[in-house]
């Protein structure tokens, strides 16, 4: 049988260069985004395993990636915190979280300790309840979406998180579907950057926003730029793998500008 050939990351990050002052952000592939808050090192639903599923290493069965991550665990700079939004194995892979150091603090929604046992340090934040790792606030947020990792299991908490420090405010929204859940927030602080899902609506628009639907809700928070995730890493359904980035692009029209780190391993910084 051939083996499928996985695409090399377009770019690769080095974190170890980016100052401490103000934002940084680099996109690793599906909804894993590193970031540098003032100084504090942040990763979003680490998923840099060759397959996402159930198993591990190479019997692991579920969607493999088209594309390599853009950095391997072994890369990532000390980490102040681990985000992880929900329990579904394309957000909180146990297998990249194996290879994290047991002291990389790590904050869950409500209903998901569980799943991070072997860590030292754990918040469980319901929807409003807040947490400061490593200088940085962290709120939980609300989502339109499910948090069930296996058809037998409890439900489980879901959401994103307000993360804050030094007048800096990033919003990763982890999965939602189209929600005027998060229009508030922008109401209450101005956000510097919307991390939100583009991808995975065809056919599941109830669970996953469209572009245009993300596009909306990022102008509705009034944030500043927005990081489009979720998309162009894993095959999750139906839509072409080049079609939800293309057609945020198209939604944002001339102010693409606002639209950053569009291509796995990109890199961006706001002083």
């Amino acid at each position: 049988m051939t083996s499928i050939e996985v695409a090399p990351a377009p770019q690769q990050p080095k974190p170890l260069a980016w100052p401490d002052k103000g934002l940084t952000a680099a996109w690793l592939g599906h909804a894993t985004v590193l970031l540098n808050v003032g100084g504090s090192f942040l990763l979003t639903d680490p998923a840099l395993e060759r397959r996402i599923g159930i198993g591990r290493g190479l019997a692991k069965l579920g969607p493999r990636r088209l594309v390599e991550p853009a950095l391997r665990p072994r890369e990532l700079p000390r980490l102040d915190a681990v985000l992880l939004s929900h329990a579904h194995m394309d957000h909180t892979d146990i297998g990249t979280l194996r290879h994290l150091r047991r002291d990389v603090p790590i904050v869950v929604q409500q209903g998901n300790r569980d799943l991070v046992r072997r860590f030292r340090t754990v918040q469980e934040l319901a929807w409003g309840e807040s947490a400061e790792l490593g200088g940085v606030r962290i709120e939980s947020t609300p989502a339109r979406h499910w948090g069930a990792r296996m058809i037998t299991d409890k439900h489980r908490g879901y959401g994103g998180y307000l993360i804050q420090r030094d007048g800096l405010t990033v919003l990763f929204a982890g999965d939602t579907a189209y929600t005027d859940v998060l229009t508030p927030l922008g109401r209450r602080i101005r956000i510097d950057l919307a991390i939100l899902p583009i991808g995975a609506y065809d056919p599941w628009i109830h669970n996953h926003a469209s572009p245009e639907q993300a596009w909306t809700m990022f102008r509705r928070l009034g944030a500043t730029y927005v990081l489009p995730v979720h998309h162009s890493t894993f095959r999750l359904s139906r839509e072409p793998v080049s079609e939800p980035i293309e057609r945020l692009l198209a939604a944002a029209g001339s102010d693409r500008w606002r639209v950053v780190a569009t291509e796995v391993g990109a890199t961006w910084s706001m002083d």
